[in-house]
């Protein structure tokens, strides 16, 4: 299931910072197709793009022995440079703005495209950016507690994307998402908000469980989703408490303006 776009959604203020988000994502991703060529698109991979994810992603045993890793096998040349200019925590930023792959990227910036400008929208420009990078850490430090001797280096922005998801199912529970579904048939659909969430957090948590033990072995790191998720979750209902929104939906858009009244034919529609 792949949300293309959130149905009738009012949002009054743009979304500067979502977009910004998008714009850098973009062009990280733009720069490893030119050091990891094209095949990198379809899985390809070759040294340089590898050096790349070991310099710049998010290495659990780094932070676990408090040793940065600075070179990668040993050689007449004494091995390749994988030393990261910036501290060692400085990467758990830096990873979010990685991806591994076409279809992460783009499975990536749909999400985001869908779900952050409404987050944006609600908490106010300057609000959303802090949120969206600590519930980008704190993912990753969920990720990074499952197995902290992991010397695969974790990238991506799935994360702090979750984190929006999480804030999204407290704040539009009601709210339909349009829906691209691919099973056997390909279709659009139209799903409430609040079950699109629960199946993709649920299924995280199942794939996360079963990953336990084995999860250098596994391509994707579902405790980040999940520890991201439910970062996203707390903020909305915390947001929800102090509007007075117990029953969410809640419709402002970060500046205290209401949405303005639909009308049909003289009657009032919302």
């Amino acid at each position: 299931m792949l949300p293309i776009a959130d149905a009738g959604r009012y949002r009054g203020t743009f979304p500067f910072v979502n977009v910004a988000l998008l714009a850098l994502n973009t062009l990280v991703f733009l720069y490893e197709i030119a050091i990891g060529g094209f095949g990198f698109l379809f899985g390809g991979s070759n040294l340089d793009i590898f050096v790349f994810f070991l310099t710049y992603g998010f290495i659990p045993a780094e932070l676990s022995s408090g040793q940065a890793f600075e070179t990668l096998g040993v050689g007449a040349s004494g091995g390749i440079s994988i030393n990261t200019p910036i501290p060692t925590w400085g990467t758990l930023l830096t990873c979010m703005f990685i991806h591994g792959g076409l279809m992460h990227f783009i499975g990536n910036m749909l999400f985001l495209w869908v779900f952050g400008d409404n987050i944006e929208d609600t908490i106010g420009h300057v609000k959303y950016l802090f949120f969206y990078l600590v519930s980008g850490v704190l993912a990753t430090l969920a990720h990074y507690i499952i197995d902290p001797s992991s010397q695969t280096p974790l990238v991506g922005a799935s994360g702090a994307i979750s984190g929006a998801m999480g804030a999204y199912l407290l704040l539009y529970p009601r709210n339909r998402i349009r829906t691209l579904i691919i099973y056997f048939l390909i279709t659009v659909i139209d799903l409430p908000a609040v079950c699109l969430l629960l199946i993709w957090f649920g299924l995280q948590t199942i794939q996360g469980l079963m990953s336990i033990g084995v999860s250098d072995q596994v391509s994707t790191a579902f405790f980040a989703h999940i520890g991201g998720f439910v970062v996203g979750a707390a903020v909305g209902l915390v947001i929800r408490i102090f509007r007075n929104d117990p029953g969410g939906g809640y419709r402002g858009t970060g500046h205290g303006r209401e949405r303005p009244a639909q009308y049909w034919r003289g009657r009032r529609i919302d």
